[in-house]
Parts: structure tokens; C-alpha cells; sequence
């Protein structure tokens, strides 16, 4: 069963994302929204794990919460994609299961 696993939880405030990379599977989904957004920023420190993540999982960043926070799309960790609302709900559609990371 393929998993969307979605973060909304600030990396630098609590430990979801890293949970979250750290139990996913190779070939689901992971999907950062809201303040989650802000560990795809490629100067911060969770760049290179999303980076490797990236390798093995679809990992996506919701556009509008990049742009809510002032997060460049230039500053964008490679591999990951910029997705907008109705992209999310594709991405809620290509996977069986979403799973919240709180």
C-alpha cells in the first residue's frame, strides 16, 4: 500500500518530518503543507534529508504556503515539486492512503 504522507508541522519546532522520513517507505508519497513548507527551503537543515528522500519518494511542497511564508520557489530542495491546491488533491488521489504526521 502506497502512503501520501503529509507534514504540516514546522521541522524546527517539532520532530514529524522526522518521524515521517524516517518510517516512510520507498515509493509513497510525502507532501509538506502549511509551516511544513519550511523544511524545503535548501539552505536550512533538512535539505539534504529531503534530498535523499526525494530519491526513493515523491516528495512535493504546497506552492501557496511557500509563497504565504516568503520561501523563494529558487530556494526549493532539487527533486521536489512545486504543487498547487488541485495538485494536492491529485497527489490525495494517486496514493491509497494519506497519512497526517502531527
Amino acid at each position: 500500500m502506497a502512503i501520501l504522507h503529509i507534514v504540516n508541522k514546522s521541522p524546527y519546532e517539532r520532530d514529524s518530518l522526522t518521524s515521517c522520513l524516517r518510517d516512510a517507505k520507498s515509493g509513497s508519497g510525502l507532501i509538506l503543507i502549511e509551516d511544513g513548507v519550511l523544511a524545503a527551503d535548501k539552505r536550512g537543515k533538512f535539505a539534504g534529508a529531503l534530498g535523499d528522500a526525494s530519491k526513493g519518494m515523491k516528495v512535493s511542497v504546497l506552492g501557496p504556503d511557500l509563497d504565504a511564508r516568503g520561501i523563494s520557489r529558487d530556494n526549493v530542495v532539487d527533486g521536489i515539486q512545486i504543487v498547487d491546491y488541485a495538485g494536492f488533491v491529485d497527489l490525495v488521489a494517486e496514493f491509497d492512503c494519506p497519512q497526517s504526521w502531527l
